[in-house]
């Protein structure tokens, strides 16, 4: 969702012809694995942290693109509100005193900008939920000034064909209504990407959704929305919610979410863009002049930009990413579980629980994904979300 998208009407054709061009580039992905053209280990790891800006009282500040303009660097971007912005560090080797320098990098990043900030009586806040956003906060008129927001926010709109309900039970419910997806602004993460084998892929992904229970648990910093104390980790059951194309009729027939846990181990990356194409209609049925398979003819890298955009519009907590560095097609984990902050410290830390814990369930000779259903890994995630660290789970 990163790339520029020009806002505009879809007719039929398009969704047609958008459709055919994601067969081809599902084709393209399945030839470059059997071709084995992806990048050799590396090890790389890489990270990004969504922001919010609030004024000296704590309250949200509508000012991302000022703050922006002040930055003036391209390590941070806009994210979907006006009080959000979003910090990307360049990608580390995972090796010996890594996260001293991911600790430095970042305390220096974001001191810069809170100092950036502070031109416009703004500073920066790092955590899963900002506490004080009131419901006016979370209207489209605050949604950031770029095509891609407004035109995804249309065609979310337009795809449920009706208000948003948010219905969250915790210590507290809350339940209120949304004419747009903003209130899933609310939501700040931090995104742990992991570049992997196409071999090592299935591995590292089934071991990052058993461990994403116990990430939650763990990470939890976001009770609080609307004055209201909800689950210990009230962002995923917000995320799905306020961006749930379904309205109840196709809830009760069993139709996916676009933010959701998953529902099988895998064998291949393949297997989840393929589901992508299957179960979710196009959101932004925006084609490029790229035929993947003529390029892959040719000898050339496709860049397989329908795949990489649908992708970019189903929010799975663990996403897989195609992506191409130096002329070389990669796979990453993009794991996007963890509320962001809300130290640089917390950061670190759950980070560090992360990387380590992935790569021993990944690693282990009987992998916890052949001993625990998948049921009960979602069944652990959604309970981690409700109780934090006083969550129990099924484990083998």
């Amino acid at each position: 969702m990163g790339e520029k998208v020009v806002a505009g009407q879809f007719d039929l054709s398009d969704r047609n012809r958008y459709r055919d061009k994601l067969r081809r580039c599902l084709k393209g992905l399945e030839r470059l694995l059997e071709e084995k053209r992806f990048d050799r280990p590396k090890n790389l790891m890489g990270l990004e942290i969504e922001l919010n800006l609030v004024g000296s009282d704590g309250m949200p500040k509508m000012l991302n693109a000022q703050v922006l303009e002040r930055i003036a660097s391209r390590d941070f971007q806009t994210e979907l509100a006006m009080f959000n912005l979003e910090v990307n560090i360049a990608p580390h080797r995972l090796g010996g005193r890594v996260f001293d320098r991911l600790a430095e990098e970042l305390r220096t990043s974001l001191a810069y900008a809170d100092r950036k900030a502070g031109e416009v009586d703004a500073s920066i806040a790092m955590i899963g939920i900002l506490p004080t956003l009131d419901r006016d906060d979370l209207v489209s008129s605050n949604l950031s000034d770029v095509d891609r927001y407004t035109l995804l926010n249309d065609q979310i709109v337009a795809a449920r064909g009706e208000e948003f309900a948010l219905d969250i039970e915790g210590v507290e419910r809350l339940t209120c209504t949304s004419k747009s997806i903003v209130p899933e602004a609310a939501c700040t993460s931090v995104q742990l990407h992991l570049q992997v084998t196409p071999a090592r892929f299935a591995d590292v992904w089934n071991a990052a959704q058993a461990a994403s229970a116990a990430q939650i648990a763990v990470g939890a910093n976001s009770p609080f929305l609307f004055g209201r104390e909800l689950w210990r980790e009230s962002r995923p059951p917000l995320f799905q919610q306020s961006t749930d194309t379904r309205p109840p009729e196709l809830q009760a027939q069993g139709v996916r979410p676009r933010t959701w846990f998953g529902e099988r181990w895998i064998s291949s990356a393949y297997d989840l863009f393929e589901e992508n194409l299957r179960y979710f209609p196009a959101l932004l049925p925006i084609c490029d002049d790229e035929d993947p398979l003529d390029v892959l003819d040719a000898g050339g890298v496709p860049k397989l930009a329908e795949l990489v955009l649908h992708n970019g519009t189903v929010y799975r907590w663990n996403r897989p990413v195609y992506d191409i560095a130096d002329g070389v097609p990669h796979l990453r984990v993009e794991n996007r579980v963890l509320p962001a902050g809300p130290t640089v410290t917390d950061v670190i830390a759950n980070a560090v629980f992360y990387y380590g814990l992935v790569r021993a369930l990944a690693e282990e000779s009987r992998p916890v994904w052949t001993r625990l259903p998948f049921q009960d890994a979602a069944a652990n995630f959604e309970a981690a979300c409700r109780h934090g660290i006083d969550a129990r789970f099924s484990w083998p």
